[in-house]
């Protein structure tokens, strides 16, 4: 409905958020590996799913604040854009640090994954809540969603539970 930035008709956004949410959660499992086994792949590993991470994250956030800008203010999926991103861009800051936090111990003989594995884990909770947030921005508000016009005229008033 008010996605902006599409190739042949699909929206971006919802294409390219896999891989960020991907890569985060590598980052929370290689980072657990390394802590249990202390072998310094999966530290590196890690680091690298991390940086991956951050990567797709500026990607797929190009496209999803394009459609955001695009909703109108009166609509609630507003609202719930603006906490899907904030969710998003909260998780997308605490994967940033991780990334300084580990990449300043790479010469460490057995970096510390404690505090990876702590930031690690309250991003992969922020990029759960803001997956749910999207999906509520799909479901409930048919944002990026093409509906005819039949469908369209079924639509319920906005604020109006249907």
């Amino acid at each position: 409905m008010y996605s902006k930035v599409k190739i042949l008709g699909h929206p971006i956004h919802p294409m390219i958020v896999a891989f960020p949410v991907a890569f985060y959660t590598g980052t929370l499992v290689t980072n657990i590996i390394y802590a249990c086994t202390l072998n310094s792949f999966w530290f590196k590993a890690a680091l690298a799913c991390n940086i991956a991470g951050v990567a797709a994250a500026l990607l797929a956030a190009v496209p999803g604040f394009i459609d955001w800008l695009a909703i109108p203010s009166s609509k609630g999926a507003k609202k719930t854009g603006l906490y899907h991103m904030a969710a998003n861009v909260s998780a997308l800051v605490l994967f940033t640090i991780n990334i300084f936090i580990q990449y300043n111990r790479m010469d460490d003989v057995q970096p510390e994954a404690t505090a990876s594995i702590i930031i690690c884990a309250a991003g992969f909770v922020l990029t759960i809540v803001a997956g749910f947030l999207g999906w509520t921005l799909v479901q409930n508000h048919h944002v990026g969603v093409s509906l005819t016009q039949a469908q369209e005229n079924l639509e319920p008033a906005e604020g109006v539970k249907g």
